[in-house]
C-alpha cells in the first residue's frame, strides 16, 4: 500500500463540534459551492456516504466505515478502479483549537502509482484546507 498525508493544519474550533460536522457528510453541502466544477461533478451526499465524478477518472464513491469520537472519521472508497482508504485525525490544541491531517492508503501498482501520487497528494492537501475553510458551529 502507498501512504499520502497531508500537512497538519489548524482549525479554529472545538474539536466535539469539528467532529460533529465532519462526521456527518450531509454537512458538506456546505462546502459543495467551493468544488472546482473542471473537475467535479454530480457530487451528492448523505450522512455516511458521498459520491461524486471525477475527470478524468470517472464515479467516485466514500462511505465511512468508522467513527472514533473526537479522534478518527475512517472512510474507504465504493465504486473506485484504486481500493482507497482514508481517515481525517482530529487533535486538540486548545479548547477552541483543533489539529487536522488527512492520511490515504491505496493499492497502487507501479503503473498507476507513476499516474496518480502527485494527483492523488494534491487532492488530499486541498480536502485538508477545505475543511479548514467550513464553518463549525
Amino acid at each position: 500500500m502507498t501512504q499520502f498525508e497531508s500537512s497538519i493544519k489548524i482549525i479554529p474550533a472545538n474539536i466535539e463540534i469539528i467532529f460533529n460536522t465532519i462526521s456527518d457528510l450531509k454537512n458538506l453541502e456546505k462546502i459543495k459551492d467551493r468544488l472546482p466544477v473542471d473537475k467535479i461533478q454530480d457530487f451528492s451526499c448523505d450522512t455516511n456516504s458521498c459520491s461524486f465524478s471525477i475527470n478524468p477518472v470517472g464515479s467516485l464513491g466514500l462511505r465511512i466505515i468508522e467513527r472514533e469520537p473526537y479522534k478518527t472519521i475512517k472512510f474507504e472508497t465504493e465504486k473506485s478502479p484504486v481500493p482507497l482508504f482514508l481517515w481525517i485525525q482530529l487533535l486538540p490544541v486548545t479548547d477552541q483549537e483543533t489539529k487536522i491531517k488527512i492520511t490515504c492508503r491505496a493499492e497502487l501498482n507501479m503503473l498507476i502509482k507513476g499516474m496518480v501520487s502527485k494527483p492523488l497528494q494534491d487532492g488530499i492537501e486541498k480536502l485538508a484546507d477545505m475543511l479548514t475553510t467550513i464553518t463549525y458551529e
